[in-house]
């Protein structure tokens, strides 16, 4: 039998106030386990677990709405270690930035004690260190998502190939070519394939999130052949016929003007060199949007079909506009699986409105989805990426 705990008990074990509890509870943040006959609240020690999560993500900056969706399912322990995890890479980020924010503070202090001239530079730098609350909290929520995504495809597709060791192989790199990756994320690309890279390659791994590309950066390590660059990909910083290969792996639908992105593309290759795009089609994965229609036809995962935007069967005829050659080559794969877990997590990390509608049914949610995977589920996955060649 668990061990109840009175909200002043469980209150004084957290160091957090019974106004607070009391609180998390009006605000559906943190409901109690149980109530007494007389309507007393009743906590256990599995309650610690979601306050622990909820006071995170509040020092992270997130707002208690925020904090109310992405704490969906923090009873399920596979959904508590995955935060659990990103929760210590942003602490050890945290620790890191505020090393760096102590150096910065020690090198003015030491200067303003010398009697010389300070650098106020030094203190835009410091102001920035100090003003992160917003980019670990955005960290944090990117991180969730990739987790979730990438545990789903590692864990249950049927080809153990794997996506980023394929594509890889596809490419065909040589040495001395110079590469700029795209959205390049968690460098999940060229982390998984270091083993394998040409000599003398020069690799820019670009994103729009300082925080992204700050985790691609642990992943590969100390190499010379990797640099990183913080950039909208609808302006691309770098001189003309500069890169023998551009990559864009499942990026380019998120851009707000693709034409304008595929002109700065074509400017900075040279001239014969290729362009290789990843996306899928409105097949990929349509069990998954089934699934959750079929238990509330009003949830929406995406409030745009990526695939409309650029998607492989539309890709080629955007991509002609700028580029010639273009072929379409498809990996083989698909999902199977029998327990609900890795399906939920994948889909309260999609951006659409399910997370909202879901926050007052969501142990019904659990059950319907337990019910329907029990007997084996199969995702469907068509995916794929064009290649093309700049005349």
């Amino acid at each position: 039998m668990p061990k109840y705990y009175t909200s002043g008990e469980f209150a004084k074990k957290a160091h957090v106030s019974i106004r607070t509890i009391r609180y998390y509870d009006q605000k559906n943040l943190l409901k109690p386990s149980t109530h007494t006959t007389s309507g007393a609240r009743r906590y256990t020690d599995a309650d610690f677990a979601k306050l622990q999560q909820i006071l995170l993500l509040k020092y992270l900056g997130f707002s208690l709405s925020d904090i109310r969706e992405m704490t969906l399912g923090s009873g399920d322990r596979q959904l508590l270690l995955d935060s659990l995890q990103i929760q210590k890479r942003l602490v050890e980020e945290r620790l890191k930035e505020m090393q760096n924010v102590a150096t910065a503070i020690d090198s003015t202090s030491s200067t303003l004690k010398a009697g010389q001239e300070v650098d106020w530079s030094k203190m835009l730098d410091l102001i920035h260190l100090t003003s992160m609350n917003q980019s670990l909290s955005t960290q944090y929520q990117n991180a969730s998502n990739i987790s979730a995504r990438i545990r789903l495809h590692r864990d249950y597709s049927l080809n153990k190939e794997g996506w980023f060791h394929w594509l890889f192989k596809q490419l065909d790199l040589k040495p001395g070519m110079k590469i700029l990756e795209l959205g390049a994320g968690n460098g999940a690309l060229w982390s998984q394939n270091l083993d394998k890279l040409p000599k003398g390659l020069t690799i820019v791994l670009s994103d729009i999130s300082e925080g992204i590309l700050a985790d691609a950066k642990n992943e590969i390590g100390d190499n010379s052949e990797f640099q990183y660059a913080v950039f909208d990909a609808q302006k691309i910083p770098f001189a003309d016929n500069t890169f023998d290969l551009v990559i864009a792996n499942h990026m380019l639908f998120y851009c707000d003007d693709i034409p304008k992105t595929l002109k700065e593309v074509r400017g900075v290759m040279k001239k014969g060199a290729s362009f290789a795009c990843a996306t899928y089609s409105k097949r990929h994965m349509h069990e998954i949007t089934d699934l959750v229609q079929e238990f509330n036809p009003e949830i929406v995962l995406s409030s745009t079909n990526l695939y409309d935007r650029f998607g492989l069967d539309n890709g080629a005829e955007i991509l002609s506009k700028d580029f010639a050659d273009i072929s379409c080559h498809k990996y083989q794969d698909a999902i199977e699986l029998s327990e609900s877990t890795p399906v939920i997590s994948y889909i309260l990390s999609c951006h659409g409105n399910q997370n909202a509608i879901l926050l007052d049914h969501y142990n019904e949610f659990k059950n319907y989805v337990d019910e329907k995977v029990s007997g084996g589920f199969h995702i469907t996955k068509d995916v794929g990426y064009f290649i093309c060649k700049k005349t």
